[in-house]
């Protein structure tokens, strides 16, 4: 191996050990274009590659994003269509995606397997630097924008994926109130225009424009590049710069991100966001004040306003939230820090308010402030604060993503404006300092110079106005029926010429020459062993014990489990609440503010979540679980329970006053989170007509759940007493000594002290046998059209086939990512428009196919009818089935963290998920034909003979679909 030094073609600017990631960082520089380069080396296998391009937008356009979305479609090397769907189709990649920022593009892969990672960044080198939009203008008609029109006397629409995925962002109030806020605060640079692109302005957007985009920023002097992991990093530069730098030569290119100057005095302005027409305007208004705050090249600032808005507005009982709360403005209190970009900004949220207490909004902001700034924060709870991030920094754990690739993201913040990319990863004198300053009142100062006696500060109302989508859809209905009428016939031909070419190009796969130019791995190449489950049943003092012993870096995970059958029927969506309530109300020793600080200065944190799980031997039967989560160093263990047996055992719900705000902002979260995953809510929502399963998970966490919400809220001042009565005693029936079931993650050494730290809850738990109650659903497709104000559609038809006779077989992971990446990405994506398009078929026999941010409704269910008779005639060679089979075992064998490991084998535990099966599924997985995959004609023949279909979406679609549905209604009232 050579070492770095030695390579004659880049410069090492410095080494520095990074103690904290337990790596080594090393920033080099391509000495003929100027590439900047930064290494972390380390022993992780999952190694991550990125390329970045600062990539500032000059206007709402999107021609940052639809570029992103474009080199990916084709290469000079790589000539296939869609190299990215071949390499999901196809790789054992870990992360295969590509992200647009306010200003910064980022192209990062991953993955565990040397010669595919290898394989990955030439396809990403090429895909960037030499792709195909500059021989194909129908890439960026289908990506971007174009002019759709089937007949010369037809209707003109627009259609395009980035067109009608940001049609699907600017439908969220949420979003439209981040993009005005930026467009605000920074006027005079590239943050005050929308990289990803406003609906309204997309269409503005030349193909010669966006060529020259490419032409300015793709350019390897603007380039950033990152390698992470346990690789020949030698070699993998001295490849880079053969194949790829050392054709280039330096560029002079004006990327700088430049800073808005500060404000003489703030600015203030409303804007309007769309609700339907039976939905309330009052209380229905959003005020929010947002505020400059230096620079990200600011180690301090960027740690300290992270844990300033845990300390203001996140943590139960924060001084700014509650006293919005308490003087009645607003009923959800948002906000925080927005960073990852060169000047970040501090924002306070008010959702559900009165528009005409603006004023008065402002004034409990700032006087609340002051008070805090003259009086100190408790420091108590910027302790816990600091405690809590250092613990999230530590651990590292970032679910599915790889570390490596969240480091590689996070350099950018000091990295893409000429900072050290060491800067963030580098935390601990970091938070050294902030407990010091915990002591000094830096944190008090902050408060003074950047949210109270700063200028550069905007006010922003977001109000509500009654059927905005539908009177814009009519604008611009309009607006293209008067352009359409000023065309003449022979232009109207150039466009229908146009549409229908770009269809033949779209129905025209890549040439097997094509294809077999991106590189792929053999069966051979993947390992035949299905990944073990870690878990192991034991009792202590009469309770069931699951033990998954791993190395977790002295961390346990814990999870208490309450068995949900001891509650009635009716009762479960009280069930639901408790998760919102306890944790968030006082308690017989602590206060709700004082629990939250005792958690974090002694924990990763606590949180309580409602979940099922299948029994797989029987289709109508499920174990639901009331579940109380912590993470604690081994020695907090003793904590972990004796907090929760204080949250479980001695929560006060009595404060009706309180009971009432945690209603009100739950009902909030909820409504963001249906609107934020509008197709996974279609999906579980349609499976409840016929699983009881996803029914028990409605009532408690799904369309169902928020119904209730919605529903308590409103009635809260008359029917808060039986509230609080019912609460108590789902509370008393679910937390019983006898009900309880212990979940731990840890090695040997943690899981020694279980038995000890466990009789801390179980003594105190009611030791009463408890009744069991039968669980009963009324089955029957409602088959709803769930309408909003969205200006898209999410399609979900589902189905089962349990009791078809019809056995669960591996090859249905391998169909997932034939639909996924093949049929319905074809229809749905490339042909229809729509953003995304998934599936799945489970264990359990519920199958689902399902469209995101789509323009079509009624259009893609017919797609759903096809897939029967397109994998009866599924056809394919030895070559794409490797490729359908490899891209499977991708997803299988994702690395997981600790905590995901336990989690997993606690799901095989209670579903009766073995090793055995486990290996049988990767078995056929790693074996199936061609002819296996048509043999599943018949299980999603059954799948879409059950009939279940839902939609969230477009309130006049739904209507003109109206005949679809058993019956339509807004999803929000």
């Amino acid at each position: 191996m050579k070492s770095l030094e030695e390579l004659t073609a880049y410069q090492v600017l410095e080494r520095r050990k990074l103690e904290e990631i337990n790596s080594e960082g090393i920033i080099l520089e391509h000495k003929k274009t100027g590439a900047r380069v930064f290494l972390i080396s380390n022993d992780d296998d999952n190694k991550v590659f990125s390329i970045g391009f600062r990539t500032p937008p000059s206007d709402s356009t999107g021609v940052p994003h639809i570029l992103e979305h474009s080199v990916l479609c084709g290469s000079e090397k790589f000539p296939v269509k869609d190299p990215f769907v071949e390499l999901v189709k196809g790789s054992l990649n870990t992360f295969l995606n590509a992200m647009t920022y306010p200003d910064k593009t980022v192209y990062p892969i991953a993955s565990c397997n040397e010669k595919d990672f290898q394989n990955l960044m030439d396809v990403y080198l090429d895909a960037v630097f030499h792709p195909n939009i500059y021989h194909e203008e129908k890439i960026f008609m289908q990506e971007g924008w174009h002019y759709e029109l089937d007949s010369a006397d037809g209707e003109l629409t627009y259609n395009g994926v980035v067109y009608n995925e940001m049609k699907g962002a600017f439908s969220s109030p949420e979003d439209v109130l981040d993009r005005e806020t930026r467009k605000l605060l920074f006027p005079d640079t590239c943050y005050g225009h929308e990289s990803g692109g406003d609906p309204e302005r997309i269409p503005d957007l030349t193909y010669e424009q966006f060529l020259d985009f490419h032409r300015t920023y793709y350019h390897p002097s603007n380039s950033y590049i990152y390698l992470y992991g346990d690789m020949d990093m030698a070699e993998k530069l001295e490849w880079m710069d053969l194949e790829y730098l050392s054709k280039y030569e330096k560029k002079e290119i004006d990327s700088r991100i430049t800073e808005q100057k500060p404000f003489v005095k703030p600015v203030e302005k409303e804007i309007f966001y769309s609700i339907t027409d039976e939905e309330e305007e009052e209380d229905g208004t959003y005020l929010a004040v947002s505020t400059v705050v230096g620079t990200d090249l600011d180690p301090e600032l960027y740690l300290a306003f992270q844990i300033l808005e845990y300390t203001l507005i996140d943590a139960p009982g924060a001084p700014l939230k509650q006293a919005l709360v308490d003087a009645g403005i607003g009923q959800d209190i948002l906000g925080g820090y927005d960073s990852g970009i060169l000047q970040p900004y501090f924002s306070v949220i008010a959702k559900n308010a009165n528009g005409d207490r603006r004023g008065e909004f402002l004034a409990v902001v700032k006087g609340t402030l002051r008070k805090l700034a003259d009086q100190g924060i408790k420091k108590r709870s910027l302790l816990a604060g600091i405690n809590y991030y250092e613990f999230r920094y530590r651990e590292a754990d970032y679910g599915s993503a790889p570390k490596g690739l969240m480091y590689g993201l996070q350099c950018l913040d000091s990295w893409l404006y000429d900072g050290d990319p060491m800067m963030h990863l580098q935390y601990q004198k970091t938070f050294d300092f902030l407990k010091k300053g915990v002591e000094e009142g830096y944190f008090e100062e902050l408060i003074r110079k950047y949210l109270l006696d700063n200028p550069s500060e905007a006010m922003l109302t977001v109000s509500p106005e009654k059927n905005l989508t539908t009177k814009k859809e009519a604008a611009l209905a309009e607006k293209l029926a008067a352009y359409r009428e000023a065309l003449s016939e022979a232009e109207r031909e150039e466009l229908v010429a146009r549409t229908r070419g770009l269809k033949e190009y779209q129905d025209t796969p890549s040439s097997k020459e094509e294809l077999e130019k991106i590189p792929l791995l053999t069966r051979e190449d993947i390992g035949k062993e299905a990944e073990a489950l870690i878990f192991r049943e034991t009792e202590v003092d009469g309770t069931t014990v699951i033990e998954h012993e791993m190395f977790t870096s002295g961390i346990g995970y814990l999870k208490v489990l309450f068995d949900t059958r001891r509650v009635p029927v009716e009762d479960l969506p009280y069930v639901g609440l408790l998760k919102s309530v306890l944790g968030y109300v006082d308690t017989e020793n602590y206060s709700y503010s004082d629990l939250t600080s005792e958690i974090h200065l002694n924990s990763g944190g606590l949180g309580f979540s409602v979940t099922s799980y299948p029994n797989l031997e029987h289709a109508d039967q499920f174990k639901g679980v009331f579940i109380a989560s912590a993470r604690v160093l081994y020695d907090k263990l003793d904590f972990g329970f004796s907090i929760l047996s204080e949250i479980l055992t001695r929560s006060k719900l009595d404060d009706e006053k309180r009971l009432g705000e945690i209603i009100a902002e739950t009902r909030s979260r909820a409504r963001m989170r249906l609107e934020g995953a509008s197709h996974a809510a279609a999906v579980a929502r349609a499976t409840s007509y016929f699983s009881p399963t996803a029914y028990f998970n409605d009532m408690t966490g799904g369309v169902g759940y928020y119904q209730f919400l919605e529903q308590t809220a409103k009635s809260y001042e008359t029917n808060k007493k039986e509230l609080i009565a019912r609460l108590k005693q789902v509370m008393t029936k679910l937390f019983t000594a006898d009900n309880m079931m212990v979940s731990y993650t840890a090695d040997r050494e943690g899981l020694d002290k279980l038995p000890a730290a466990m009789a801390l809850l179980k003594k105190e738990l009611s030791q009463e046998a408890g009744t069991v109650y039968p669980f009963a659903f009324p089955a029957g497709n409602r088959n709803e059209g769930l309408k909003t104000s969205s200006q898209v559609n999410y399609v979900a038809r589902c189905g089962s086939f349990a009791g078809s006779g019809l056995a669960y077989t591996g090859a249905l992971k391998i169909l997932k990512v034939i639909m996924s990446y093949d049929y319905l990405w074809i229809n749905i994506r490339v042909k229809g428009g729509a953003y995304g398009c998934m599936s799945a078929f489970g264990r359990s026999g519920e199958g689902y196919f399902v469209s995101y941010r789509d323009p079509n409704l009624a259009e893609t269910d017919r797609i759903y009818e096809g897939v029967t008779e397109y994998l009866e005639n599924f056809q394919v060679d030895e070559r794409d089935m490797t490729k359908y089979v490899i891209g499977t075992i991708s997803e299988l064998d994702t690395p997981l963290t600790p905590s995901v490991k336990g989690s997993r084998g606690l799901s095989a535990y209670l579903s009766g998920v073995t090793k055995d099966m486990m290996q049988k599924e990767r078995d056929e997985i790693l074996n199936a034909t061609q002819e296996d995959i048509r043999t599943l004609a018949g299980i999603v023949k059954a799948v879409l003979d059950t009939k279940s279909f839902c939609v969230i979406g477009n309130n006049d679609k739904i209507e003109a679909n109206r005949e679809l549905f058993g019956e339509t209604r807004n999803l929000f009232n």
